[in-house]
C-alpha cells in the first residue's frame, strides 16, 4: 500500500485520560469525542475511553450513532437540540442536552404543551438538561444576567431535570491573558449551588487549576496534542495518539535551478535529490503548508520543497542519502510533533486531525484492543 495510513495508538489515548485524572483529582470526566473524535474515529475512541464518566458530542446525530453502536454511557449533547424533531429523537436515549439559547426554552415549552407523555415516563424526567452561560466567549450561551430566569423557567417544565451549568473559556490557551480569570468572575455569581458545574477544557486543565471543579471536559489533550502554541504534547505529559505515515513513490535526481511542482515555486539550490510522497490535499494534508514544513523520511528530519498537490508532496532529500522508493514518510506523530507541523502550516493541530479524508486508512493499535473493539 503506497497511500497514507493514520496509526491510532489507543494505549496513548488511555494514558492521556489518566493524565486528565491526575490533574483533576476526584472530578468526573466527560471526554469530548465530537467531530469523529477530533478525526480519530468516533466509535473506536469511545470504546478506548470507556473509563470516562460521560461522552461529549456536538450534535444529536453523533449521539445517535453512538447508541446505534450499542454504547450506553451518558452522552452530553453540547449544542443541544435545534428542532422539535430532534427533541423527539432524544427521548429515552440517555442524552443530556445543553440549553444555550432562550429560543430552546421556548421550543421546550411548546413541545410539552403539544407532546403526550408516555404513561411509563410519568414521574421520570423525559429530558435531562444543562444550562450554558456565556461568560465571555460570545459564541453560544445564555447571558449571565438572564441565567437565573432561564433556570427558573426550566425548573417549571414537566418531565425535565436540570442537572448542571457550564461555560466555555475563550482564551485559556493563552497563558499570559487574564481573560480566563475575568470569565470566571462573570460565571461564578451565576452558579446555582443545587446544580453541577463544568468549566475546564484541555487548556484549563493544564494551566488554570482554579477551573478544575465539577465536571471537566478534555478534548485535544486526549488525542496527544498541546492546546498551547509554545509546548508540545510531551511537554504536557501527554502521548501522541495519531501518527500519519506514507511512503516515497519516486526519487528524482535534479540539477541546480530545476523547478519543482506547480507554479515552479521552489528551485533546487544545487544538484540534489527530490522525493515524491503519496499524500496531498486530497487526503487532507494542508495545501497551504509552505516550503520548509518538516517531514520525516526514514526517521530523519527533512522538509517540503514545492507546493502540495492533490495526491503528492515533494521533499528535499539532501539530508537522507539512503532514501529510496518505499522509504517511510511521517507527516506528524511519532518523532515529529503535530504542533510543529501545524505551526509551520499556519494552523492548529485540531484542524490537521479533523481534515483527514476517507482516502486515509486508519489502523488502531493498543494492547487491550480486542477487549474494546
Amino acid at each position: 500500500m503506497t497511500g497514507p495510513v493514520a496509526r491510532i495508538d489507543l494505549d496513548a489515548m488511555r494514558h492521556n485520560l489518566f493524565r486528565v485524572r491526575e490533574l483533576a483529582i476526584g472530578c468526573p470526566v466527560v471526554v469530548a469525542i465530537k467531530a469523529n473524535a477530533y478525526g480519530h474515529g468516533l466509535i473506536e475512541s469511545a470504546q478506548a475511553l470507556v473509563d470516562a464518566d460521560a461522552y461529549g458530542v456536538a450534535r444529536v446525530e453523533e449521539g445517535l450513532r453512538l447508541r446505534r453502536e450499542g454504547i450506553s454511557k451518558t452522552i452530553i449533547i453540547l449544542e443541544g437540540f435545534s428542532s422539535q424533531a430532534e427533541l423527539r429523537l432524544c427521548q429515552g436515549r440517555g442524552f443530556e442536552l445543553v440549553i444555550h439559547d432562550l429560543s430552546q426554552i421556548t421550543q421546550l415549552e411548546n413541545y410539552f404543551k403539544s407532546a403526550r407523555t408516555p404513561p411509563e415516563l410519568h414521574g421520570h424526567p423525559l429530558l435531562v438538561l444543562w444550562l450554558k452561560v456565556d461568560s465571555g466567549m460570545h459564541r453560544i450561551g445564555i447571558a449571565p444576567e438572564e441565567s437565573s430566569d432561564a433556570i427558573a423557567k426550566l425548573r417549571q417544565l414537566p418531565n425535565v431535570k436540570l442537572v448542571g451549568m457550564l461555560t466555555h473559556m475563550a482564551n485559556a490557551d493563552d497563558r499570559n491573558s487574564d481573560y480566563t480569570t475575568r470569565q470566571l468572575q462573570r460565571f461564578e455569581p451565576c452558579i446555582d449551588t443545587d446544580l453541577q458545574v463544568s468549566i475546564a477544557n484541555s487548556a484549563c486543565l493544564l494551566n488554570w487549576p482554579q477551573t478544575r471543579v465539577g465536571w471537566v471536559r478534555p478534548g485535544i489533550m486526549l488525542y496527544g496534542a498541546s492546546p498551547f502554541s509554545d509546548t508540545t504534547a510531551a511537554d504536557e505529559g501527554l502521548q501522541a495518539v495519531m501518527t500519519l505515515r506514507t511512503h516515497l513513490i519516486a526519487v528524482r535526481e535534479l540539477k541546480k535551478g530545476d523547478a519543482v511542482g506547480y507554479g515552479s515555486a521552489w528551485r533546487c539550490p544545487e544538484d540534489m535529490r527530490i522525493g515524491v510522497a503519496a499524500i496531498g490535499y486530497g487526503d487532507g494534508y494542508p495545501r497551504h503548508a509552505p516550503n520548509g514544513t518538516p517531514v520525516l523520511v526514514d526517521g530523519k528530519r527533512v522538509a517540503l520543497a514545492g507546493r502540495v498537490s492533490m495526491d503528492m508532496i515533494t521533499i528535499d532529500l539532501r539530508n537522507v542519502a539512503q532514501a529510496r522508493v518505499g522509504s517511510s514518510v511521517v507527516l506528524w506523530g511519532e518523532g515529529l510533533p503535530v504542533e510543529e507541523v501545524a505551526a509551520a502550516a499556519g494552523t492548529i493541530s485540531y484542524e490537521l486531525f479533523c481534515r483527514l479524508t476517507a482516502r486515509v486508512k486508519f489502523r488502531y493499535e493498543g494492547k487491550d484492543l480486542l477487549n474494546h473493539l
